[in-house]
């Protein structure tokens, strides 16, 4: 989308809308990537966050007529996504919410040596990078949704507050704040706890076959060692940011993109080929 001017993205839109097949696949296709990313991030895992990213576009589908070009289309992409997201009920940490004050005492408590080896082959090493992915990205269930959220925007997306404001219906001012008190929650929980991001007792190594008794990690399901890292450039339009939150920005470096499962774009594929896509498109 990036190399499109306003006008040509507004042409391509009205096509969509006319009813133009290629049109509405080159739209969904250019914000898959930017969807599950930010829906792995809200939700934690990428089951979790295919599902979903199927939902919020078939949402895109529904309202894209009501798009009329007065924000970026990425922003309005955006807007559509995280009210979803904030709502979403049918993910695993809906159902067993996370908590710093838990996370912690099972870093501190939990019996990590009492555990056979179940890495099933696998090096050890490959399934420690996949803990630390998926470590670092389900303590955002840490936070609560709205502030999940802002953090996500704001440390992985780099969105401007005036834009986010609007994207989450605050204030800029209100978004910079409870930013900025989020990112302190994540930096100060990983500088007591991480050692592989902080000076915590906490090694992946350490901590590779506990994680698989608790069904944290998979060795014959590595989403996250699997997965194609992408430049966040390619995911959305990232503009340099207009004000300084705080000093702290540069500690969440664990906050990579992904391109989304081959599933997803399969997924928008045979929808546009199917019956059920005119439906929709008229709901």
């Amino acid at each position: 989308m990036n190399n499109l001017t306003n006008e040509e993205l507004l042409v391509l839109i009205g096509n969509a809308v006319s009813g133009d097949k290629k049109s509405l696949e080159t739209l969904l296709l250019s914000v898959q990537d930017m969807v599950f990313n930010l829906s792995l991030r809200m939700l934690g895992t990428f089951q979790d966050a295919e599902d979903a990213s199927q939902d919020i576009l078939l949402k895109i589908i529904t309202h894209l007529s009501s798009f009329k070009g007065e924000s970026e289309f990425s922003t309005w992409v955006f807007s559509i996504a995280s009210n979803h997201l904030k709502n979403y009920k049918k993910h695993i940490f809906a159902k067993f919410p996370l908590s710093f004050e838990y996370y912690g005492d099972d870093i501190l408590n939990g019996k990590i040596d009492d555990v056979p080896d179940l890495t099933q082959d696998v090096e050890k090493d490959v399934l420690a990078e996949e803990l630390k992915m998926s470590c670092t990205n389900v303590m955002l269930q840490c936070l609560d949704a709205e502030s999940r959220c802002i953090f996500i925007l704001g440390t992985m997306f780099k969105v401007d507050s005036r834009i986010a404001g609007d994207i989450l219906g605050i204030s800029p001012e209100a978004y910079r704040q409870r930013l900025s008190r989020a990112r302190k929650k994540m930096a100060d929980f990983l500088s007591e706890y991480c050692g592989e991001y902080g000076t915590g007792a906490c090694r992946c190594m350490n901590r590779v076959n506990y994680a698989i008794q608790n069904h944290r990690i998979s060795p014959d399901r590595l989403d996250f060692t699997a997965a194609k890292q992408i430049p966040i450039e390619t995911t959305v339009e990232v503009k340099k940011a207009m004000e300084d939150i705080d000093d702290i920005s540069q500690e969440f470096s664990y906050c990579k993109t992904y391109q989304s499962p081959e599933s997803l774009r399969e997924f928008i594929e045979n929808f546009l080929d199917s019956t059920s896509c005119n439906i929709i498109r008229n709901a």
